[in-house]
Parts: structure tokens; C-alpha cells; sequence
């Protein structure tokens, strides 16, 4: 038998080079979409069929930036009191994200039992932890970074770089909506700001712009969409009316124009909107027990704040909007002041953090069960990463954990009351069935009836997905 020569390496090395350049250009003609989503540019986020039967028409994330403490929270560890202020086996010399640690600390706040499964939480989330009957603790979470902007878009994206769409994003591209007057993916900033990697947690990354998310919350509506004070409503209609006449006809003319399709969705959507979101901020129509509920006339300005935002998550979930992202926590006050980035003083921040997150955050899942949303709405409750079992040298806080930290679930398709997985005795480490980034997003999509591996979109040679080429669904957690 004749061996391979060089020149037949060469052809066949030509050969497989002019195939793989073939595929790309039809790739990018739209040729050979493999798996990938059809989208009619005039109607973006037209509902799409799932891959399955969902779950989960809607998702609430409450993402608490700053990385609220697991261990002073929702992650009971006897041996943090039994071992307090003693030596962290095997940790000698530990040095973490902001330096050297000291000895074990104990959890700063009591933990009690909650609801009839006698749950142990804290006394820093009370309301919450009431809910224990209603709720999947996922404990053994682990992330890839320790450092917040990166860790903000890891839980957000999937990867610690910038540039990679949302997971709100990805579900509104997959599914798009069924409510036609409101964005299908709404961002919820804080009262006090944004988060530290701002607008990457809601971006589309290189899906189209229609997906990434649009952020306003109660205090803070939707920029340009207001009619000019000197337009009347009849002159604006009658231009409307006119500039669709001309698109029509270009549309016509020039059929395949995307980008122009694109356009005109945009515009038109922004006009419903001058009627829908000045009605879906205004919680005056809600009841004062609702309202009493939430805690949207609290003394505390921040927590009326956050309360309200809260009540406008569960008026847009009630409205069909696909994907809401609420945020807990902003970054332009400082590490620890507007945030859950408790390096220095723990307890004193997270004593004017605990009530601003608990009775709202609490109050939207209640509200969420009362009115029957619940069955088909997820919640997730998460932050970027956990925090260390030690306090910090000379510090009264803990430093950034990436091995181990809570997320915690409530809703459609999920176990309740049920506790996933385990961090070690300390909570150091997630110790049984560990859950990465990808696995819980993997869970996400699953039961919004999007399987993640399917769910790509082809860019710069690659198909990507939100869980990169890693992920698997939590079965474990799931009701049969």
C-alpha cells in the first residue's frame, strides 16, 4: 500500500481549508443555520415555540450584588460556632482576594428553623427564610472568579469577559414574548444605582440589539419615549400613520432590508410603550394591603424604594413580560455601602442591607403564589460568589469565596421545600453535588423548555450558547 505523500497531505489539508471556508460563508449568508433561531426582523420578540414543554413561561432574578454572605445567611454550619475564632484546617497562610484571613468566624446573625420544615436560616433574612416551604436551596453553587465585575457577568453571561449576551437575553431570543405593548426583557436597577458591571448584565453581547434588556424600574422610567411637550397626541398619531405609510412602501421596494425591518419594530414598539409603561409603573392602582405588604411607604427611603421596584417585577410578570433582572445592591457608593461587599464591617452593613432586601424580595413571591403565578414563574434569588468561613486580617468582614456559595429557587418546575447539594463543614468549599454557572443556567433555560445546547447563535466562526461548552441540568432539583 502506497503511503501518503506530501503533495496528497497538501491536497487533502487544501481540500478540508476550502470545505471549512464553504461552511463559514454560508453560515454567514444564512445558508446553513444548523439549529439556530429563525427571527422575522418586523416582529423580533413574536413568540417562538420551545424546544419542550416549559415549566416556566417567566423568570424573576433577584441578583444581589456584592456577594451576599452564604455563610451569615442561608448556609447553617455548626462547626463555624463550635470552631469560633480558632484556626481554618487547611489554611494555613490563606491568602484570599483582598489578602491574608484570620481564624473561623461564627455566622454574625442566629440561626432559627423556618416554616414546617424547620429550615435553618438566619435572622439577617427572616421573611425570606419564612418562605422555606416554598423554596430550593441550591448550597454547593461555585464560580470560575473572586473578583465582582467578572463575577457580576459570569452569573449574568456565563463568562467572566465582556461582550457575551445575557441570560435574559438568550431566553428572549429563544422564546421571544407574548405580550406585545412591553419589552420582553426588563432590567430593574437598584434604587441606589447599577451594579459594578452595569449594563453587561442585561446586554445582548452579539445577539441582535432587539434582545438585550431595557432597564428602568419604578422611580426611573424608560428614556426617550415621551412625546415632545410641543406635540399634541393628535400631530404625533398623524406622523406615525405617515412615517409608516413611507416604511411600508420602502419595504416593499427594498424587501429583504432587515435592518430596516428592525428599525420600524423598534420604533413601533417605543409607541406602545408611551401608553404601557406609563400604566405598569403606576402603583396606585395596587392595594393598600399589597402595598403594606411589600413595604412601598416605608420610612426607609431605599427600602420603599427597592419595595417598589419589587411590586413592578410582579406587574410586568402579570403582563406577560418574559424575563425580569431586579437588582439589590449598586456600586457607586462604595465597596460595602450601597452593596453585600462585606469586607470590613459585615455586620454593620449587612444590618442596613438585610432589610432592605427581606420583607420586599419576600413579599413578590408570596404575592407571586396568591395570584397564581408562582406555577409558572421562576425565581431565583443570586449573587456573584459566596464569602469565606475567616474574617479578613484586622477585619470585621469576609473576604470574596468563589468555591462555595447559595443560590435559592422558588416556582415553576422546582422542588419545594428541598435542599441541593452541600458546601463542607464550613462552607468553604461545595463538597456534594456541585453546581457551577453553567449548570444553573442550564437549569434555567430547561425549565423555560429551551435546551441549552441547542439554543446557539453563530458568531465569529463558532455556534455559542449561553453555557459555552460545559452545563448540565440539575435534575436533582426538579419536580417529576
Amino acid at each position: 500500500m502506497r503511503g501518503l505523500s506530501r503533495r496528497d497531505l497538501l491536497g487533502h489539508m487544501g481540500s478540508g481549508l476550502g470545505v471549512m471556508a464553504m461552511a463559514d460563508l454560508l453560515k454567514a449568508d444564512g445558508l446553513l443555520k444548523g439549529d439556530q433561531i429563525d427571527i422575522n426582523p418586523s416582529a423580533p420578540h413574536a413568540a417562538r415555540r420551545p424546544h419542550f414543554a416549559p415549566r416556566a413561561r417567566n423568570v424573576v432574578v433577584i441578583f444581589c450584588s456584592g456577594a451576599l454572605s452564604h455563610l451569615d445567611s442561608f448556609d447553617y454550619k455548626p462547626e463555624l460556632i463550635k470552631r469560633h475564632d480558632t484556626p481554618l484546617p487547611g489554611g494555613d497562610d490563606l491568602v484570599t482576594f483582598q489578602g491574608a484571613n484570620g481564624n473561623v468566624h461564627q455566622p454574625l446573625y442566629p440561626f432559627r428553623p423556618r416554616g414546617e420544615c424547620g429550615k435553618m436560616t438566619s435572622d439577617l433574612l427572616p421573611h425570606i427564610g419564612e418562605l422555606s416551604d416554598d423554596l430550593c436551596y441550591i448550597h454547593s453553587l461555585h464560580t470560575k472568579t473572586a473578583t465582582h465585575g467578572p463575577g457580576e457577568n459570569c452569573m449574568s453571561t456565563g463568562f467572566i469577559l465582556e461582550g457575551f449576551p445575557s441570560m435574559g437575553a438568550w431566553a428572549t431570543y429563544g422564546l421571544g414574548s407574548e405580550c406585545e405593548d412591553l419589552p420582553a426583557f426588563v432590567a430593574i436597577p437598584d434604587p441606589r444605582g447599577v451594579p459594578q458591571s452595569s449594563i453587561n448584565n442585561w446586554g445582548p453581547g452579539f445577539l441582535p440589539a432587539a434582545f438585550q434588556g431595557t432597564p428602568f424600574n419604578a422611580a426611573t422610567p424608560v428614556r426617550n419615549i415621551a412625546r415632545p411637550g410641543g406635540v399634541s397626541a393628535e400631530k404625533d398619531r398623524a406622523t406615525r400613520a405617515y412615517l409608516k405609510e413611507l416604511n411600508e412602501t420602502h419595504m416593499r421596494r427594498y424587501a429583504g432590508d432587515s435592518e430596516l425591518a428592525a428599525r420600524i419594530a423598534s420604533y413601533e414598539m417605543a409607541a406602545r410603550m408611551q401608553l404601557s409603561v406609563p400604566e405598569v409603573t403606576d402603583l396606585s392602582s395596587e392595594s393598600k394591603q399589597t402595598r403594606e405588604m411589600y413595604g412601598t411607604d416605608d420610612a426607609n427611603a431605599t427600602k420603599a424604594g427597592f419595595a417598589r421596584n419589587c411590586l413592578l417585577a410582579r406587574r410586568l410578570i402579570e403582563r406577560g413580560v418574559r424575563f425580569v433582572q431586579l437588582f439589590n445592591g449598586a456600586y457607586a457608593m462604595g465597596e460595602g455601602k450601597g452593596n453585600w461587599d462585606g469586607h470590613r464591617q459585615l455586620k454593620t452593613d449587612y444590618d442596613i442591607h438585610g432589610p432592605i432586601l427581606d420583607q420586599p424580595a419576600a413579599a413578590l413571591i408570596r404575592d407571586l403564589k396568591q395570584r397564581g403565578l408562582l406555577e409558572e414563574t421562576l425565581v431565583v434569588l443570586c449573587t456573584e460568589f459566596g464569602r469565606m468561613p475567616t474574617f479578613q486580617a484586622g477585619t470585621q468582614g469576609r473576604d470574596h469565596n468563589p468555591s462555595g456559595f447559595t443560590a435559592v429557587l422558588a416556582g415553576a418546575g422546582v422542588k419545594a421545600p428541598f435542599s441541593y447539594g452541600t458546601t463542607d463543614e464550613f462552607g468553604w468549599k461545595a463538597e456534594e453535588n456541585p453546581v457551577s454557572v453553567h449548570d444553573l443556567h442550564a437549569t434555567i433555560l430547561h425549565l423555560m423548555g429551551l435546551d441549552h445546547k441547542r439554543l446557539t447563535y453563530y458568531h465569529n466562526g463558532l455556534e455559542r450558547r449561553l453555557t459555552d461548552v460545559h452545563g448540565e441540568v440539575v435534575r436533582g432539583i426538579l419536580r417529576s
